[in-house]
């Protein structure tokens, strides 16, 4: 009986160090959540938030906000808002979701009248993962378009071209050997450079094939004309591979980001060699790191660097959230707060040198300033470099390493928005059938992302993408933002935060972190605010005006991710016990039974319920072999006949 006892003990132990996959003297190890997954290894949720912060925004935005304010001098504002606004927020957003281990509905168990915010990051995720996957789907019609010996918008002699076109190659170089290419490149500037400073207006051979070619642009946001099937195409194989890659969860994800994440700096790296070794590079570069000090007064240039950094980190989409979710409990996510976010601003950095690289190229050749080459947004990445790609060497190689780098960039992004909007419905609903089949809501999930945004791949949805870019995810990130922080510090309260993160880190949130998310933060966020409301303009695309009808539609969007906030507000309001409006406000406000850590062994303290959902899963089997072990003493003594030779089948506490 005792070696019986023995080797349960002994069954138990090892099941538990099995589940929890621990080791003796790692005790760290055992906060694994087997029920709703964990990240393989530290790695992968390191490698996954660099993918999601790093994207084209790094590539096409930072750079353009350089040099149209400062150049240099842009770096100055750009990091103190990286100090104060923009790793604070991160920290907190990494923590907030890792305390919980809960997507961005499932964490406003904090203070349940508050969860409109979260409904809010899904919507702004909606927004973002609907047109971001068109962009990658466009930049997978270049690489596709760039398996060619020539570059299809290369000359001007294309059925596509107008008489305005005027490239800065002649058929007649690019036909015969590299060196003739030279030779014509050369002979030619000044002729090319007289001409086009005498034309009016010039139009490049890689901005007719994006506009009457690829996009077919119609003259209106009305006009929608009709499908461009090749994009349509590229937008189908764009939710294909989002969706092959997270067929899985975080178990697939975590280990195709070790591709995705990293390819992209590899691929940077050979740009940068190239670009550095090409004829006008040195002065790209110069215009890029020279600082024209005199802007650094211009309050613009500040509003501007607020919303780069608050943009590019993702603060306010839900999937910082999401992504720490997955995290376990004991996790140092402020290391990773600090890791993540340097590497991202980093990177922005470092694309800088690539890209003004290639610009001074451009402009050398052009023989204008480089200011003139640059454009930002779609413009830059599908005007600007493709007809820088046409001037070097091989073309076609640079061309498909660049727009592989922007699809691994854009699709490091989409990985977590997909995931993001995937994790709240399954956190939400939250029953034993949703969780096995999670597969199946990732794939509706994608099914419905690619159909709206079958819209976007008509003659007029460049206009369409664009009004979703500047109004879908502009101020209304700020507010999210800043009611977050809001609800954490001063509705739940800063001391109780500050203790769950010390029972959670096993320190203390250090000083500065405390500041910055109870004075610092907020009032950047709202000096963002203010300056986006102050400097705001109608958005245009070129010279086309959006009509008001549009720009109305444009703030619909912006305000359908905000208003979902006061709304679930008022309906928590309404639902929760109080005879007097000042009660079910405070009732509401209080944090649900069921916050704190998902799994029961961390609950210790003000948590220590072991009536809460999400019980540890070692729990379970304890019990479980307990049970068993004393229905088979039971059993036994059930059977064990008396000395008349009866069978006693009810043994009661006076017998």
């Amino acid at each position: 009986m005792a070696q019986g006892t023995q080797q349960a003990d002994s069954c138990v132990c090892s099941c538990v160090r099995v589940c929890n996959g621990a080791v003796p003297g790692e005790p760290v190890k055992t906060d694994k959540n087997s029920k709703r997954g964990n990240w393989g290894n530290q790695i992968e949720f390191i490698l996954t938030s660099v993918g999601y912060a790093v994207g084209l925004g790094n590539v096409w935005r930072f750079p353009y906000l350089c040099y149209r304010n400062g150049g240099g001098a842009f770096m100055f504002p750009y990091f103190i808002m990286l100090v104060f606004c923009g790793i604070p927020l991160f920290f907190l957003e990494l923590s907030f979701g890792q305390f919980a281990s809960q997507g961005c509905l499932g964490v406003w168990r904090i203070s349940p009248m508050f969860k409109g915010v979260g409904y809010g990051m899904m919507v702004v995720s909606t927004y973002i993962g609907i047109y971001y996957n068109v962009v990658i789907c466009i930049a997978f019609y270049y690489f596709f378009s760039s398996m060619t010996n020539l570059l299809p918008w290369t000359y001007c002699n294309n059925p596509w071209n107008t008489p305005t076109c005027n490239g800065v190659v002649t058929p007649r170089g690019i036909n015969n050997t590299l060196a003739n290419v030279t030779r014509s490149l050369v002979t030619g500037a000044a002729e090319v450079a007289v001409e086009v400073v005498n034309k009016t207006k010039r139009t490049s051979p890689s901005e007719e094939y994006w506009k009457h070619y690829v996009l077919q642009i119609s003259d209106d946001i009305g006009n929608f004309g009709e499908v461009r099937l090749p994009i349509l195409g590229c937008l189908a194989v764009s939710w294909v591979v989002v969706f092959l890659c997270l067929i899985r969860g975080v178990k697939s994800s975590g280990k195709v980001v070790y591709f995705t994440a990293t390819f992209p700096y590899v691929v940077l790296t050979i740009l940068f060699i190239r670009g550095i070794t090409l004829e006008g590079a040195v002065t790209g570069i110069k215009y890029y790191l020279t600082p024209q000090w005199h802007k650094i007064l211009d309050a613009k240039v500040w509003g501007d660097a607020a919303s780069q950094i608050f943009y590019s980190l993702g603060c306010a989409w839900g999937g910082l959230i999401t992504m720490a979710s997955y995290n376990k409990f004991h996790n140092n996510c402020y290391r990773d707060s600090i890791i993540i976010s340097i590497t991202n601003c980093a990177t922005s950095v470092y694309a800088g040198f690539v890209i003004f690289s290639i610009l001074g190229f451009m402009a050398h050749h052009l023989n204008v300033d480089v200011s003139e080459v640059a454009d930002h947004g779609p413009g830059l990445a599908f005007v600007a470099y493709p007809e820088a790609l046409t001037l070097l060497p091989i073309s076609p190689l640079w061309s498909l390493l660049f727009f592989f780098m922007l699809i691994l960039l854009g699709l490091g992004t989409q990985f977590c928005l997909l995931e993001t909007l995937v994790t709240a419905i399954v956190d939400e609903i939250g029953t034993d059938w949703i969780i096995r089949n999670k597969t199946v809501v990732t794939g509706g999930v994608a099914i419905v992302g690619f159909l709206l945004g079958v819209p976007l791949t008509t003659q007029a949805g460049i206009y369409w993408l664009l009004l979703m870019d500047n109004y879908a995810a502009s101020f209304s990130l700020v507010i999210i933002s800043c009611i977050m922080c809001i609800c954490i510090m001063y509705v739940y309260g800063h001391k109780k935060y500050f203790k769950d993160v010390e029972m959670m880190l096993g320190f203390p949130p250090p000083i500065f972190f405390r500041v910055c998310w109870r004075f610092v933060s907020p009032i950047i966020i709202s000096f963002i605010l203010i300056f986006t409301v102050i400097q705001y303009k109608p958005i245009t695309y070129n010279d086309y005006v959006y009509p008001g009808w549009s720009l109305a539609i444009g703030f619909l969007m912006a305000m359908s991710s905000v208003i979902c906030i006061p709304i679930y507000a008022l309906y928590k309001i309404a639902k929760s016990e109080g005879t007097t409006f000042l009660e079910r406000l405070k009732n509401s406000c209080k944090p649900d039974v069921k916050w704190g850590p998902a799994l029961s062994e961390h609950r210790i303290g003000l948590y220590a319920n072991p009536g809460s959902e999400g019980e540890v899963e070692v729990r379970p089997l304890k019990e479980e072999l307990k049970e068993k072990e004393d229905e088979k003493r039971e059993e036994i003594s059930l059977t064990i006949q008396g000395s008349n030779g009866s069978t006693a089948h009810n043994i009661t506490p006076s017998a």
